[in-house]
């Protein structure tokens, strides 16, 4: 374990391999990305379903029941897309042996940017003083870390880049309606970041990184969960609009056909998994995840119940948790998996 102090704030990371330059490679060895290092970031300020209650018609009690969820995190002024993005991905680069000068490219997973443009990547390749390379954002909502993960994947292996941070950060506290009880109670603000580097091996070490990424959307089902405005459109409010029951609805049974997916183009069962590291929504969905895969409450990730659900932050403030504590080992099956807006959705397999 990491025995680097976090500043304030700041999740403690992980490092679970240094990095590995694809020029220092055999030719012959396959190019894979390698999860190097994990980060995270989370709001100083707590809000707890009490407090929530004090000035909505809801209750812990009623909360709980339906989410799993006992507090979020809240983000404070300055406690931007950009500042807390940076924070993760500061941890994660650090707690993978890496600098400034091995990042190639930043992708940036969120729907909650400060600004339309400049884009939050370059933002925070800015503030990490990266002078090279280059960033994007990718709107995928809930989804947005598993399909980062694949274009950070793509761009790996086809040789586009040898290094890169693959951030998720939200703010969806400034986007939600806070006296919808439906919707308001649900959510949270924070950051997470994975750092990948180019690497490969022999023996039992070509099987270590990204297995595989598996990338789906279904815009016929757009408006059960959306965002009712934009930059573009002066006229809405730009607040969460959602279908809860139609979104439960969707969400387990496609993201079982992601996960069924993923493992039958490894050639693996549902036994070969070590740990489930799902998107963080709500418990009941989770422990459906679980359930299908076989898996004991022990061996499935969760922080829905301190964090809310923070869309694409979720899965890598999850994983660096779990990585940081010593629960998930170098060697273990990590299986990923989300569903959000647009429909969106899909599933990583990671050999840490």
């Amino acid at each position: 374990m990491n025995d680097q102090t976090a500043p304030a704030g700041v999740m403690p990371a992980f490092r679970v391999a240094p990095g590995h330059p694809a020029s220092l490679l055999p030719a012959a060895l396959p190019v894979r990305a390698l999860l190097a290092g994990t980060g995270g970031y989370l709001p100083r300020r707590i809000v707890t379903n009490d407090e929530l209650a004090a000035r909505l018609d809801t209750s812990d009690a009623w909360i709980v029941e339906r989410t799993g969820i006992h507090q979020r995190h809240i983000a404070a002024p300055d406690e931007t897309a950009v500042f807390m993005g940076a924070e993760a991905a500061r941890a994660a680069l650090a707690n993978g042996g890496g600098t400034a000068g091995d990042v190639d490219a930043l992708i940036v997973a969120t729907s909650t940017p400060d600004e339309a443009f400049p884009a939050t990547a370059v933002r925070i390749q800015y503030l990490l003083g990266i002078r090279r390379g280059f960033g994007f954002d990718l709107s995928a909502a809930c989804s947005g870390f598993i399909y980062a993960l694949g274009v950070a994947d793509a761009l790996i292996r086809t040789g586009m880049a040898r290094g890169v941070l693959v951030i998720g950060t939200e703010v969806y506290s400034r986007i939600l309606d806070w006296q919808d009880r439906s919707t308001c109670v649900l959510f949270g603000d924070g950051a997470g970041a994975a750092f990948l580097v180019a690497g490969g091996g022999s023996g039992a070490s070509t099987d270590r990184g990204l297995l595989s990424t598996h990338l789906h959307s279904d815009g016929a089902l757009g408006d059960i969960l959306s965002v009712d405005g934009a930059v573009g459109r002066r006229d809405r409010p730009g607040v969460l609009l959602m279908n809860g029951r139609e979104v439960f609805r969707h969400a387990v049974a496609r993201m079982a056909d992601a996960v069924d997916e993923a493992l039958m183009a490894n050639g693996l069962s549902h036994t070969d998994v070590d740990w489930l590291v799902p998107h963080q929504a709500n418990l009941r969905i989770i422990d459906a995840m679980g359930r299908r895969l076989g898996l004991p409450s022990e061996r499935v990730v969760v922080t829905v119940d301190r964090h809310a659900n923070t869309s694409a932050a979720s899965i890598p403030l999850a994983l660096a948790e779990a990585l940081a504590d010593g629960r998930i080992r170098p060697g273990q099956l990590v299986l990923m998996e989300a569903l959000g807006g647009g429909l969106t959705w899909g599933s990583a397999l990671l050999r840490v």
